[in-house]
């Protein structure tokens, strides 16, 4: 019996340093913050040339806030919106608008939970071929889709350094 302790235990422990022996460091791309800035000037400057006063979040891989930007002249509530609607994008990995539409098709969806996702549209994740390092959302303009595309034009801008 003490024979066949000691042997699963030296089994087991030869198993955990296999294992620690073969373990690597994650390599991630990040968002840099003159990215971010030029995300988010962008996307105010395309929906103020529209006539819609918006503010803007950008955020980083670990859902923290890169940049945040209020534009002149929006409501309040544009800021806390725009940062929802991006962490949600960021959160599920795509449009905030393709969110609200999940959610319409499962009202009690456990998403609709976590803390400080808004299903709206207005969000677009930020991605380096398929893997999702961000996204950027704006709250403001009258509808979504006008967020949306202002955003849009913001990754379009830094397209190019996306790779």
């Amino acid at each position: 019996m003490i024979k066949t302790a000691c042997g699963i235990a030296a089994l087991a422990l030869a198993c955990c340093a296999t294992s620690g022996a073969n373990a690597q460091l994650l390599t991630t791309k990040q968002l840099s913050l003159p990215i971010a800035v030029t995300i988010a000037q962008t996307a105010i400057e395309t929906c103020k040339q529209q006539g819609y006063n918006v503010s803007v979040h950008v955020i980083g891989n670990m859902g923290e806030i890169l940049v945040a930007m209020r534009g002149d002249n929006t409501g309040p509530h544009t800021m806390e919106n725009s940062m929802r609607k991006a962490l949600a994008s960021r959160g599920q990995r795509i449009p905030s608008g393709q969110f609200a539409e999940n959610v319409a098709k499962t009202p009690n969806a456990g998403a609709l939970r976590l803390g400080n996702m808004i299903p709206a549209r207005g969000a677009l994740p930020i991605n380096v071929g398929n893997v999702t390092i961000g996204a950027a959302g704006a709250s403001g303009a009258p509808g979504g889709d006008k967020d949306e595309a202002c955003v849009k034009a913001g990754l379009d801008k830094v397209a190019d350094q996306l790779k």
